[in-house]
């Protein structure tokens, strides 16, 4: 009987084991994990999706182009359904551009929207326009519009602003960075960055009435077009952008304020990527509490890299920069703090012939997880910037789908339990 025990039990181990095996086998190489597409309102020849999220909702602006007339729409995503779409603003001379589109925020019932508006017949003269909203019923979204089309910046020069990160601040403000052409003379044309002046990083805050407060200059001299990112850390504002040395060495810097003081910029990484003109690919920062996640794109040693950094400290160290990509990446990339040390990140990069958005999880120490495509799309400039927003357990997604001379946006979500 001893021995028929024993056997019994051998075999029962066996089996568990091989039972163990064959879990761990479909975890590692189970069926590709997709996202979720949804529909969503937006008609017509759109473009230039930004996403932002409240925790409680996704706002979601994009450009509608008839004819010469260009249009900022927007919805809100909640409960698993998209708003009719509101109206932001519109006009015929705007300056609207693959890479510098509008943004958009909402603080305790107030929205925020900006956009790009011709100053003067120059290619790159053209002005910040903001227009602030009220939300009287947060379910029903009825914006009613208190200020419109008002002035970002404190110059009148005719000369480039743009690149705009706008995120919530105290009460109902917000604070917003963007790049300043003020200094250049309007001579940088060509983006070659060999003008009169440097292009500037500058930041303000703007209150519940619409009001421009501590507009200050942040960086003397940067990159003349890659996107600004900002976020709020326990300290207060970070700006993250890629900033521009004498020597043309275009590495991301972040600046943060302490205390309601700026602080000296620092670069991240260390890159030391030099190069005449700018790549036209900015930096992605956000905050969880302490904790900072910075994810960018360089080329420094000739080829695409996406690379992600954390900080335990609200920005005031930074750990080693961790490498995502599969491999040539074209970069413009997005972040999302998951929690105080993993975050997901997303970006482009080529899949043989083909261009795709991929999405990963990452953590501080350097773990990575399930490298999912959101989508295949056009490595052309016309495809944009994708963007990434985390509500609740779910990612949502927008990105340009390109068909000919005509574009559309798409949307989808995923469940943090797949990534």
């Amino acid at each position: 009987m001893k021995v028929i025990r024993n056997l019994i039990l051998a075999i029962l181990l066996m089996l568990l084991t091989i039972a163990c095996k064959n879990e761990s086998t479909e975890q590692s190489s189970g069926h590709p994990i997709s996202v979720t597409p949804m529909e969503n309102p937006i008609r017509g020849n759109s473009s230039l999706p930004r996403l932002f999220s409240n925790g409680e909702e996704v706002y979601l602006s994009w450009v509608t182009q008839m004819d010469e007339l260009s249009v900022l729409s927007y919805s809100v995503y909640n409960n698993k359904n998209w708003s009719d779409p509101k109206f932001g603003a519109a006009g015929t001379d705007w300056f609207v551009n693959w890479a510098d589109f509008p943004s958009i925020a909402e603080n305790n019932y107030n929205v925020l929207t900006s956009y790009l508006q011709k100053s003067d017949t120059a290619t790159y003269a053209y002005d910040i326009k903001l227009n602030l909203g009220y939300t009287s019923l947060r379910r029903a979204h009825d914006t009613i519009g208190f200020k419109k089309g008002f002035l970002l910046h404190s110059d009148s020069t005719k000369t480039e602003h743009g690149f705009v990160s706008m995120v919530p601040y105290a009460e109902k403000s917000f604070f917003v960075s963007w790049l300043d052409g003020r200094n250049t003379g309007a001579s940088h044309a060509g983006h070659d960055g060999h003008g009169m002046g440097s292009m500037t990083l500058r930041g303000a805050i703007i209150d519940g009435s619409g009001e421009i407060r501590e507009e200050a200059e942040l960086d003397t001299r940067v990159c003349d077009c890659c996107q600004t990112s900002a976020t709020i850390t326990s300290n207060g504002p970070l700006v993250a952008y890629r900033d521009r040395s004498e020597e043309e060495i275009r590495d991301i810097s972040v600046v943060r304020q302490v205390d309601g003081n700026w602080l000296e910029p620092q670069t991240i990484g260390d890159d030391n990527w030099q190069i005449a003109g700018c790549p036209v690919n900015g930096p992605s920062v956000d905050a969880f509490e302490n904790s900072v996640g910075l994810a960018w794109f360089t080329a420094s040693a000739g080829e695409g890299v996406v690379q992600v950094v954390f900080s335990e400290d609200n920005g005031a160290s930074f750990g080693e920069p961790i490498r995502i990509d599969s491999g040539n990446a074209t970069g413009r990339v997005d972040i999302a703090m998951l929690n105080a040390s993993e975050a997901a990140v997303l970006w482009m990069e080529p899949e043989g012939e083909d261009e795709v958005i991929r999405v990963m999880k990452i953590t501080s120490k350097g773990g990575k997880r399930n490298l999912i495509t959101v989508s295949r799309t056009s490595p052309e400039r016309a495809s944009g910037f994708p963007q990434m927003e985390l509500l609740g357990k779910e990612l949502v997604f927008a990105w340009t789908d390109v068909s000919g001379d005509t574009s559309s946006i798409k949307t989808a979500v995923l469940s943090l339990d797949k990534l």
